[in-house]
């Protein structure tokens, strides 16, 4: 009898830490899923609504010092360190990132964002961080548009959701007798029973990359945390490494961009430039980011070779090959945060994973509406929502192909339009 009392009571008790993590955290909660998933696909979706940064390929991209002379030429009273990210593919622009801007001096991050056209060194646009749509639906993900008060709230309720994960999991548990009437959806009990079962298939589902995300998501708003815990300093996801100087006279012959890729590669005869800093006052160095092959960060490889502007020397090397067990796991959390690390099948995972939240809110709030006499249960319909949803796909089916044939048209127009300007 103490025995079942006590399982009750337990139960109880993770019943109501559930529910009220859902009522107080599950908007919260479905806000960075829905933002996470769209994150996801930041660069596809930027380039959906700036056709302009979908460029036709046109021969030879022209080397860093011209693109980097031409974003000068534009952005003429920038002074500073600027860094230049080579294209992702033929089909798009360089970016010069410029990070203290003066006109976001005070933000919480809003650098300068320069696309410039690899081929030609025409300028496209200058756009700040946070002002645009998909930076602006990051920033909403990464600290909900409150700056460091919302990366903590973030990673607060990063463990929360962890929290409400392990409890519905335990909620859900049937024991081994019961699990195969645990997976089945009851449509013949009523719309609630339904939605409480798809409640609970979709949680049970989707419960392990949940606490996978929440794990990664805690340790991206506080990477100083799990740096020190893997002896992995400097190594947080957006970090640039150490502050390497140089130690040449100045002279009237400083290395150029090119020259410095050059002898960086010297090292990584097979890797890929992705990121080109410029040396920071008489004593700075050009860091030059390039990926190997073997690397799972795609956007940000953490392979970097420092090369001193006045005598064109390497002044320090960082290889993820050498990195230990520990530090391979820190550089790891971004790409898996991401799903980056595992190519484009688990990217589209990721997505509807993050929409999850979403779902398991809604589906919780109106059960419980229900319970407390709010909501009415009806019957569930079969063959009519069969119909319906099939209609729906339907409808659905025939607006892809409307979008897909209108954005080929707009595509091959653009791309007529670049070819008779450039060619």
């Amino acid at each position: 009898m103490h025995y079942k009392f006590s399982a009750v009571f337990t139960r109880k008790l993770w019943l109501q830490i559930h529910i009220y993590l859902a009522l107080s955290m599950g908007l919260v909660f479905a806000v960075l899923g829905l933002t996470g998933s769209l994150s996801i696909y930041r660069d596809e979706l930027d380039e959906l609504f700036n056709p302009e940064l979908v460029i036709a390929e046109q021969g030879p991209m022209l080397s860093p010092d011209k693109l980097l002379a031409a974003v000068k030429t534009a952005q003429s009273n920038r002074y500073g360190v600027w860094t230049l990210e080579m294209p992702r593919s033929a089909h798009s622009p360089a970016i010069a990132w410029f990070e203290k801007p003066r006109e976001t001096v005070d933000a919480f991050y809003a650098p300068l964002m320069v696309a410039v056209n690899p081929y030609t060194g025409h300028v496209i646009n200058s756009r700040f961080w946070g002002q645009t749509l998909t930076t602006w639906v990051l920033d909403l993900h990464t600290q909900l548009q409150m700056d460091g008060f919302g990366r903590n709230v973030v990673a607060v309720s990063a463990v929360l959701l962890c929290l409400s994960v392990c409890s519905g999991i335990y909620l859900w548990w049937p024991g081994l007798a019961g699990l195969r009437q645990a997976f089945g959806l009851k449509h013949n009990a009523g719309l609630m029973r339904l939605l409480l079962d798809t409640h609970r298939l979709f949680g049970l589902l989707s419960a392990a990359i949940l606490l996978l995300l929440a794990f990664t998501g805690f340790h991206l708003a506080y990477p100083a945390l799990l740096e020190t815990l893997t002896a992995s300093e400097g190594m947080g996801h957006g970090d640039a490494g150490p502050n390497v100087r140089s130690t040449a006279i100045p002279n009237d012959r400083p290395v150029s961009l090119s020259e410095a890729v050059l002898v960086a590669r010297g090292l990584f005869p097979s890797s890929e430039v992705r990121r080109i800093s410029t040396p920071q006052g008489e004593t700075g160095t050009y860091r030059i980011n390039l990926r190997q092959r073997h690397e799972i960060n795609q956007h940000h490889p953490f392979t970097s070779v420092w090369v001193d502007r006045w005598s064109g020397q390497i002044r320090d090397v960082r290889n993820p090959v050498k990195f230990s067990t520990a530090q391979a796991f820190t550089v790891w959390l971004w790409p898996v945060h991401t799903g980056e690390a595992f190519g484009s099948g688990t990217r589209l995972l990721w997505f509807f994973t993050g929409l999850m939240p979403l779902l398991l809110y809604i589906s919780g709030v109106v059960h419980w509406l229900h319970r407390k006499g709010v909501v009415a249960d009806r019957p569930v319909d079969v063959p009519k929502i069969k119909r319906q949803l099939l209609t729906q796909l339907y409808r659905l089916y025939r607006l892809a192909v409307k979008t897909t044939v209108w954005l080929q048209v707009r595509l091959s127009s653009l791309i007529s339009r670049l070819k008779r300007r450039y060619l």
